[in-house]
């Protein structure tokens, strides 16, 4: 009797079936309505992916040589078939399994989703710097194709997948064979897209675009790009238009580089840099973790795209590539962090950073102020560190003021200064508009002395912690010791000096004032520095500023506003007639006093961009001072 024949076992193929994440559902309705102004662009956006996989394997496989399996010949294969009309992208990198293909090609990168959609606006398809700024290029494949396929395995492990979309909402995953490591993207060409089934379209685009990719890009059997890394060519030998596909390349961003900061340097420790400083601020520009963005490359091979110790946060809106010989490429990267060529290679890259900026701000202002506009709020934190270069950073920030219209260095403020002014003022708010109409300013403003006005976070701390400009020293005119009484003014000649007197019945509703207020002020004062607002509130002299109060209580730090000095201005209309119905001895029994008081103190916190503590009461007395007025 004969056995059963046995069938060996096969493995069986299984295949799931997921749904977009939302976010990524609109982003391709987006792209099949032509995000992209150029469509060949899709080419370059993969290429570019089959290029980061190789740099990774080769990275990884430092550490474990088991992972390139003995092909050590990186490359990104292109093929074009007319026939079945589809284009193939293959690379011999990294590769994915069945997490990555999930993490990778069903959402989004990881930081920046809510940002990305978010830019976008509900209707808008037309802006075209987006898509590459948040780590989603692959999906511009869908722009020529009705279908893509993605087989790849990953290196060390033995499995393959096969990912499938036709990019309308799901995607599939399913076991697949793949003899090698790498990725293979096939697109099935859509028929209004056919022109990309020509071998010489391809091959125009890869020379206009990729050629800067450090690695073999072939279409059968020519190469089609330098294969050479381009930091290390001579920079007069790369055209502007190679800098700017290399920095789309390194940054995935599709604005133009506003600076480019290319050179070598030779001595104790040998390194070439080659930084792009965007035109747009990158989308995690202030990312909590505040990485950097420069890729570091030991002998032409990739090591780290952040690593501390390279360049200061402060320098995070860098782009490019550091390319060193003389670092190890056998250690740690806790090693490597602490590797004293590494700090010497830092700080060559920070002087010459600075150095081009300081020659771009005293060469090109105009452009200077594009450059910070965008970037100014990242170097001002370079001013709250602790490091060598905060002096030379000072230097660099530009201000808005309340006298100038462009803005304008430390410099030119100190050459501006009022006779008897040996200190620089400022006020700090959360918005430009705030600050220019604060009534801290009334006094200033009429003896003609400058006010810098400060709207970002990071400006609460820096004048703290660098506390002068050379030997002027920074001072906050929202504090009661201001001194704006020393500084001669542009009308002091003519200034009746009876005028702002103290008077018994200003004294008199000082005293009433203080009285309804109780402990919300901590006290009631003549002001010298209002001349059209009735009140405004101050900073005693050894209290907290107010814009810092106002900070710590929105981190939940603080409970409750501080209890400040109410200052009064004496020649306003309502503090003089106040003052007069107090110097009667009019009882305030219809409690218009303690009205007017409290009203008086909302409004002062109301002008320093604060709501008043109890809206309720807020209104109440509100209807009551107007019942009586009427």
């Amino acid at each position: 009797m004969t056995k059963p024949e046995t069938k060996p076992e096969t493995k069986p193929v299984t295949k799931e079936t997921f749904s977009f994440q939302t976010e990524v559902g609109r982003l391709l309705d987006i792209v099949a309505s032509s995000l992209y102004s150029n469509r060949e662009i899709f080419l370059r956006e993969l290429i570019s992916n089959g290029s980061d996989a190789c740099d990774k394997l080769r990275h990884s496989a430092l550490t474990n040589t088991a992972l390139i399996d003995g092909d050590h010949d990186f490359k990104v294969e292109l093929a074009v078939n007319k026939k079945a009309k589809t284009i193939t992208v293959s690379d011999n990198g990294i590769g994915m399994n069945h997490d990555d293909l999930l993490a990778t090609l069903g959402t989004i990168a990881q930081s920046g989703t809510g940002a990305f959609i978010e830019q976008l606006g509900k209707d808008d398809k037309t802006d075209l710097g987006l898509i590459g700024q948040f780590g989603v290029g692959f999906y511009s494949a869908f722009m020529v194709s009705d279908k893509v396929e993605v087989t790849t395995r990953k290196a060390g492990e033995d499995e393959a997948w096969l990912w499938v979309s036709d990019g309308k909402g799901e995607f599939s995953i399913e076991s697949a064979e793949r003899a090698e490591r790498g990725t293979t993207v096939v697109m099935h060409i859509k028929k209004d897209a056919k022109e990309f089934l020509e071998d010489a379209r391809v091959s125009h685009v890869v020379k206009t675009y990729s050629d800067h990719i450090s690695f073999p890009v072939t279409l059968g059997d020519e190469t089609l790009n330098a294969a050479s890394a381009i930091w290390t060519r001579t920079p007069k030998d790369i055209t502007p238009e190679q800098h700017t596909e290399f920095y789309h390349h390194t940054s995935h961003a599709f604005d133009d580089p506003w600076l480019t900061i290319h050179n070598r340097v030779e001595g104790v420790v040998s390194y070439t840099n080659l930084f792009y400083i965007p035109t747009h601020r990158p989308f995690d520009l202030f990312d909590p973790e505040r990485k950097g963005h420069v890729k570091l490359y030991v002998n032409r091979v990739f090591i780290t795209e952040s690593i501390d110790g390279l360049l200061p946060p402060f320098l995070r809106f860098l782009r490019g590539v550091v390319d060193s010989e003389d670092l190890s490429l056998n250690i740690s990267r806790e090693m490597l962090q602490t590797d004293p060529k590494m700090a010497k290679i830092s700080t060559g890259l920070v002087k010459r950073v600075l150095g081009e900026l300081e020659k771009k701000a005293k060469k090109a202002p105009e452009e200077f102020a594009t450059f910070w506009e965008a970037f100014g709020v990242v170097l001002k934190e370079g001013l709250i560190e602790a490091n060598p270069h905060q002096d030379r950073l000072l230097k660099l920030c530009r201000f808005a003021s309340s006298e100038q219209g462009e803005l304008s260095n430390l410099s030119e403020y100190v050459a501006r200064m009022k006779d008897g002014q040996d200190e620089i003022y400022y006020i700090i708010g959360d918005d430009m508009e705030q600050v220019a109409n604060s009534p801290h300013l009334e006094g200033f403003k009429a003896k003609g002395v400058e006010v810098l006005l400060l709207i970002d976070p990071v400006d609460e701390f820096w004048v703290r912690s660098m506390d002068r400009f050379e030997d002027k020293v920074f001072k906050s005119i929202t504090r009661s010791d201001a001194g704006l009484d020393d500084i001669a003014g542009k009308d002091d000649a003519d200034k009746d000096e009876d005028k702002t007197k103290d008077t018994p019945s200003l004294d008199t509703l000082i005293a009433a004032i203080k009285l309804e207020l109780g402990e919300d002020v901590k006290d009631v004062r003549v002001s010298k520095r209002l001349t059209d607002s009735p009140v405004c509130l101050v900073a005693d002299q050894d209290d907290m500023d107010v814009n810092l109060e106002r900070m710590l209580r929105k981190q939940g730090q603080l409970n409750g506003p501080m209890p400040r000095v109410l200052e009064l201005n004496p020649n306003h209309v309502i503090v003089s007639k106040l003052a007069a119905r107090v110097e009667k001895g009019t009882k305030d029994d219809d409690g218009l006093l303690n009205a007017a008081a409290y009203l008086l103190l909302d409004q002062a916190r109301i002008a320093d961009g604060e709501v008043p503590t109890d809206l309720a009461a807020f209104a109440k007395r509100l209807s009551a001072v107007m019942e009586h007025a009427l």
